[in-house]
């Protein structure tokens, strides 16, 4: 839930997580396709909370967490719920994006949204307050977690991920390749905030997780950084529903 890119490339979509964690969290269930109410989701499965911090629906909605709002927050457990299992309520719904209006949020850690439901949305709860921002969709982003980037390492990712892209396009759009590479080997050897990061081993990325959306299908292709595996899984996508 810490490093996030939003890349359109002709007619696909392409969003990738970074999820850093502390050591001593369990191991994530790898990419799964699971029933909800309003249709399947697709996401790997916490393995401490039983929520996620990707997920897609067969609608074609996709929604990542990172954790934090604007900056960063002293954590005040207890929290009433887990912020992976309010991604999924989020995701369950026909709109995302009114469900994250309606929905109440009290004594939920901060925590920011991406949501892709055929436009962009930028979803930040900063522990009191929400606040929503509708973002180009033929652009490129990238967002890192408040909770473990400061502003100047966030502006330098900023530049390392724009170079990046300048670098790629001469030769075509960038591959799911190209971009988990980016997503594991980009940094200036400063181990802390390089985009695979490792704090002394408490703190460290444990996988990548990469969606790629067309009008047709979702892949998901996951690499579980901590037990060196790799999984891939494909949902259909079913007429959208009403709504956005």
């Amino acid at each position: 839930m810490c490093t996030v890119t939003f890349i359109p490339v002709r007619d696909k979509l392409y969003i990738t997580s970074n999820r850093d964690e502390k050591h001593w969290r369990s191991n994530a269930l790898p990419p799964t396709i699971y029933p909800g109410q309003s249709g399947n989701l697709l996401f790997p499965k916490d393995g401490d909370a039983g929520g996620t911090w990707i997920a897609a629906h067969e609608n074609g909605h996709a929604i990542v967490f990172l954790n934090g709002g604007f900056i960063r927050h002293t954590p005040q457990p207890p929290y009433r719920k887990s912020r992976g299992l309010i991604l999924l309520d989020l995701l369950d719904a026909s709109d995302p994006v009114e469900r994250f209006r309606e929905i109440s949020l009290e004594r939920i850690e901060p925590f920011t949204a991406v949501v892709w439901a055929g436009q962009l949305f930028e979803c930040r709860w900063d522990g009191e307050k929400k606040h929503m921002t509708q973002l180009p969709a033929t652009a490129p982003h990238i967002w890192s977690s408040a909770t473990l980037y400061d502003e100047e390492v966030v502006r330098k990712r900023k530049s390392w991920f724009n170079k990046w892209l300048q670098q790629s396009r001469p030769a075509g759009a960038p591959t799911p390749d190209d971009i988990l590479h980016f997503h594991q080997f980009t940094g200036d050897g400063d181990t802390h905030n390089d985009l695979r990061m490792n704090r002394n081993g408490q703190v460290f990325t444990v996988s990548v997780t990469l969606l790629a959306l067309t009008d047709d299908t979702i892949r998901m292709q996951y690499l579980d950084l901590k037990n060196n595996n790799a999984f891939t899984q494909q949902l259909i996508v079913e007429k959208p529903m009403a709504g956005r």
